[in-house]
């Protein structure tokens, strides 16, 4: 168990008055010391010694020498033992106002502190984060050390703000630009395919380009998904996972593989066509990645520990070695080849967006090799 921190105002208010107690000690200390080895001084001596009275006229009867050094020794550490005392209230009275002015003072000098700190928790906090690095501390005051520190700070947020708004308006021209000359390809290649009077070296071609024309645009927007799925999400809305699991499950088609689908209801909020996508890649990647025959793909949906929900996908496939499981969350990282019978294979951005979906909900994806081949991908979203 972690021992609690103190902050730095509490640090320097016991540095403080620590200092301040052992320097008092010291010197209530050193004065004792001095006083205590001066041998009782003449008016100890007087003022300890009474005389008698004659016992006859004429004659004084004055006491031994050891009885007036006595006297004047008692009376002497009466005194000290009284500055110690007193010495030591008036310690701790200095010393806890002291305490209480380095508070004070503390709390003063780190107030710039705590506002550069307040303001970074604000934008972490926000609920779309690149949304509110318009935010600036300007800080106002002399040129110090804390000064320099919240100009800085302010300095990268601007650049941050304008990296992530370089960042949107490249995907919102991508999505057009480089969708723009695919779509056009893919028409052109169509209509030459289904004219009667093409030669059959000139179809095969043609079907040949339509599926490298497809599997770029699969690439492009897979990017661009990954892309956006990587910001914070601007809107929520509910959205109960077994209804995606379902949905996801009932549009594949039927096949070599066996999908078993156990939907229970998870509620959680989020986005739906975001959590859609993130569903149907870790059907269609366990789908694709699995054993010729007898390959089977379970998938289920489950509240979570602390609310939210819970999506797990396993399936059947080739022996995946432990060391090599975090590196499939890697864009265009593929581990061995799909079944033949999957068609196409993939960009090698399914774990990539379905990781960055997760992340963009505030929960996040895992994946663990299981021991008989396959994987079992785990995707946690909160409440």
């Amino acid at each position: 168990m972690r021992r609690p921190q103190l902050t730095i105002r509490a640090r320097f208010t016991l540095i403080c008055g620590g200092l301040l107690l052992a320097s008092g000690a010291a010197i209530l200390g050193i004065t004792y010391v001095l006083l205590d080895r001066q041998p009782p001084s003449q008016d100890f001596t007087s003022a300890g010694h009474t005389p008698s009275a004659p016992s006859q006229p004429g004659t004084v009867r004055t006491p031994p020498p050891s009885m007036d050094f006595q006297v004047a020794d008692n009376a002497q550490r009466a005194v000290l033992n009284r500055l110690v005392t007193q010495g030591a209230i008036a310690l701790v009275v200095v010393v806890a106002v002291a305490g209480a002015s380095g508070w004070v003072l503390a709390g003063r000098t780190l107030g710039p502190l705590q506002r550069i700190t307040e303001t970074a928790r604000r934008i972490a906090d926000a609920p779309a984060a690149d949304r509110e690095l318009h935010e600036r501390i300007a800080l106002d005051g002399p040129a110090d050390e804390v000064k320099r520190l919240a100009d800085t700070f302010d300095v990268m947020l601007e650049r941050l703000d304008h990296s992530f708004e370089g960042q949107r308006r490249f995907i919102a021209n991508a999505s057009h630009e480089l969708r723009t000359p695919l779509t056009l390809n893919r028409t052109l290649l169509e209509v030459a395919t289904d004219a009667d009077e093409v030669a059959p070296e000139v179809r095969h071609l043609s079907t040949t380009l339509l599926a490298i024309n497809a599997r770029h645009e699969q690439l492009i927007n897979g990017l661009l998904l990954l892309a956006r799925s990587e910001n914070e999400l601007m809107e929520r809305s509910y959205v109960d996972l077994a209804d995606i699991v379902d949905h996801v499950a009932g549009q594949l088609p039927a096949g070599e593989v066996t999908v078993k689908v156990d939907a229970n209801e998870a509620p959680v909020s989020g986005n739906p066509v975001l959590l859609e996508r993130l569903v149907q890649n870790l059907v269609e990647n366990a789908v694709r990645y699995n054993i010729a025959d007898g390959g089977w793909v379970r998938v289920s949906s489950r509240p979570g520990p602390d609310g939210g929900g819970v999506i797990v996908v396993s399936n059947s496939g080739p022996v995946v070695p432990p060391y090599e499981v975090p590196s499939l969350f890697e864009p265009f990282r593929r581990l061995g080849p799909s079944r033949p019978s999957s068609g196409a294979a993939g960009a090698g951005l399914g774990l990539s967006i379905v990781r960055a979906v997760a992340r963009a909900h505030g929960g996040d994806a895992r994946a663990d090799s299981r021991d008989g081949g396959g994987l079992v991908v785990t995707v946690t979203l909160p409440r």
